[in-house]
């Protein structure tokens, strides 16, 4: 069986050889950057890269990325949605024609194409059947021509007339990120999943059922401006993306993701807890692939260098959300017990040599899991009582009225689901056992107008970050480097940033500490802030390698997201001991002297053992 840990190994080695730079997963929580919740996509951290600035380690990247996406939640449970995945990506930030002489510099359609193409054709790589692949590009539209470059590329190296096939922007466009920015086509592989060889007039737009998509090419070649239109890029970039799960599912011809070796040794521990069996109905093996998705998505986010516990916001929220309906379908296949720390065990058996993080924090993701299933438990038990209260009023109401009241409404149930946490198939089950029925399809409704409003309100909130190269963005990113040390000096080393969120109008910063902060404390902190400002220091950086980092003492997470190369900004004047060093990415502002007056509007709980403080600048 071809294993992930050999897929990852020979991506990796490929692109070695094509002098790509190996760079580490970046963290699942994207540093400073509050237009996503969480790390979507391997491009994510190279936002500030893709845009003009310099990397460190040059124009080539290659890495495997811990990915989350949360908008398919409710779809999770067929056989491809996933919340948790692996991405396999390579890069070229900005488009060379002329050679650096140590093949470094960057490329564009041709070599990407391919490369993507060797990869999975050769059989010194993947070797699969040339004949069961098939393309699509983009077809063009009044914004951006057809993209007859790449369909070229496509033809010549043998891909037939037949299997090309040409998409709108829905399929075939990338971005930008945000309303505007860097933007472009892009062309998708896809691998036939049907049985025997593939019709001949069979492709990813006549039959999508049967063509699985296992490797993506995004051209950013145009830069969305704020009218709508679509101008040449001046630096074009390459961004690749390709699902582990995905192609180890290819490669070894399983029936889904879930048969993978990152997953199925999960769905055996179900079946010994549960007694049931994986295939034995539909109803079993779409509850046991939500708990495995869930509760692998639950153990990457908790157990993160960034990790969140589960609450009532933002990625906690998302936390919460999971491990109750990962409960919730273990209740329907009859574990009654608490049984996801035990999931939990072996989910970081599997990632722990490739995600080390995992292991180091085991006993947070242990602990919070125990607590958060315990506290669910009782929810449950809470939601039983409020359905009885619900069905003495409406019998109180008949013996009133008269009135026979069958169907509980679909506000009803709603209203058990989202102040209860008590889950549809519940109340259904339970009304069903005293003769009524729910509105289902109205309760869908509501679901469904509560996603539209917690959507917009997250597109309102998730502005900015390091997509945002604004200069209040700039500002207050230096900013955070500056309450960092600041932190450190008044409660001590301990101290280490655990994630920030920076818009245009205010910071916001997460750290380690046991405690609240006291008023005092808070005055000394922006104390030392604001004093740093009033000196003016000079904001400058250097790229060095890791070991110099160190040695330098620079504040950084060494073993997350930073590749051999790093930046380290200096906070100080030159010639002097510096006031700040630490990893970063940027942006930054040039002095501090341009950050004006720090003001700390408050300090709280963000969760267990992190404090989260919000500043303004004014």
């Amino acid at each position: 069986m071809f294993t992930t840990t050999q897929l990852r190994k020979k991506y990796l080695d490929f692109f070695q050889i094509k002098n790509h730079k190996i760079t580490p997963s970046a963290s699942v929580i994207p540093e400073n950057d509050p237009t996503v919740l969480f790390t979507t996509a391997g491009m994510h951290p190279l936002v500030p890269y893709l845009s003009g600035e310099k990397h460190p380690e040059g124009q080539r990247l290659a890495s495997v990325q811990k990915c989350i996406r949360t908008g398919d939640i409710d779809e999770v449970g067929d056989s491809s949605h996933m919340t948790f995945f692996e991405m396999l990506g390579n890069w070229s930030l900005g488009d060379s024609s002329e050679p650096d002489g140590i093949g470094r510099a960057g490329y564009f359609k041709q070599e990407a194409i391919n490369w993507s193409w060797e990869f999975l054709t050769d059989e010194n790589w993947l070797g699969l059947d040339k004949s069961k692949l098939a393309v699509s590009v983009f077809a063009g539209d009044e914004d951006a021509p057809r993209d007859e470059e790449s369909a070229k590329i496509w033809a010549e190296l043998g891909v037939p007339e037949n299997r090309i096939v040409y998409l709108p922007k829905k399929n075939n466009w990338w971005g930008p990120a945000g309303t505007t920015g860097p933007c472009g086509p892009d062309t998708e592989i896809f691998y036939w999943r049907g049985e025997g060889m593939p019709p001949t007039d069979s492709n990813p737009e006549t039959d999508e059922d049967n063509w699985l998509e296992i490797w993506n090419n995004v051209f950013m070649q145009y830069d969305k401006t704020v009218e709508g239109k679509y101008n040449p890029l001046k630096q074009k970039n390459v961004d690749t993306g390709m699902g582990l799960e995905r192609t180890v599912l290819v490669l070894n011809n399983l029936v889904d993701p879930y048969q993978v070796d990152t997953c199925w040794p999960i769905i055996q521990k179900l079946e010994e807890l549960s007694g049931r069996e994986y295939i034995e109905s539909i109803e079993v093996t779409k509850s046991m692939r939500i708990i495995v998705d869930h509760l692998r998505a639950t153990v990457m986010i908790m157990g993160d260098n960034y990790g969140v516990a589960p609450s009532n916001t933002d990625q906690g929220y998302i936390v919460r959300r999971l491990i109750r309906r990962a409960i919730r379908h273990g209740k329907l296949i009859g574990l009654k017990e608490n049984f996801t720390t035990i999931i939990a065990e072996v989910i970081i058996n599997i990632f722990q040599d490739v995600y080390s993080e995992v292991e180091k924090n085991k006993e947070f993701v242990m602990l919070e899991l125990a607590k958060e299933e315990s506290k669910f438990r009782n929810t449950i038990e809470q939601g039983i009582k409020e359905f009885e209260k619900l069905l003495n009023g409406l019998r109180m109401a008949f013996e009133k009225t008269g009135q026979n009241i069958t169907e509980i409404s679909a506000k009803q149930a709603f209203k058990l689901y989202d102040t209860y946490g008590f889950p549809l198939e519940m109340t259904m089950e339970m009304a069903g056992e005293n003769g009524m029925t729910v509105d289902a399809d109205g309760f869908h409704e509501e679901f469904k107008k509560h996603q539209d409003l917690s959507r917009v309100g997250a597109e309102q909130k998730f502005k900015g970050g390091l997509a945002d190269d604004g200069e209040m963005s700039k500002k207050y990113h230096t900013a955070t480097h500056l309450l960092h040390h600041a932190l450190r000096q008044i409660l001590g080393e301990h101290v280490a940033q655990k994630g920030s969120n920076i818009t245009d109008e205010r910071m916001r910063f997460d750290f380690n500490h046991p405690e609240k902060m006291t008023d005092v404390e808070i005055a000394k902190v922006e104390k030392i802030v604001n004093q740093a400002i009033e000196a003016d220091y000079a904001v400058k950086f250097e790229e060095m390698n890791l070991g110099e980092a160190k040695k330098l003492g620079a504040i950084g997470l060494f073993a997350d997201k930073y590749g051999d190369k790093v930046k380290v900004y200096t906070i100080g004047d030159a010639g002097k001991e510096p006031f700040s060093q630490e990893i970063c990415g940027g942006p930054h502002a040039e002095r501090t002297g341009e950050l004006g007056e720090f003001k700390i509007i408050k300090e709280e709980s963000s969760s267990s053992g992190v404090r989260r403080i919000k500043a303004v600048l004014r």
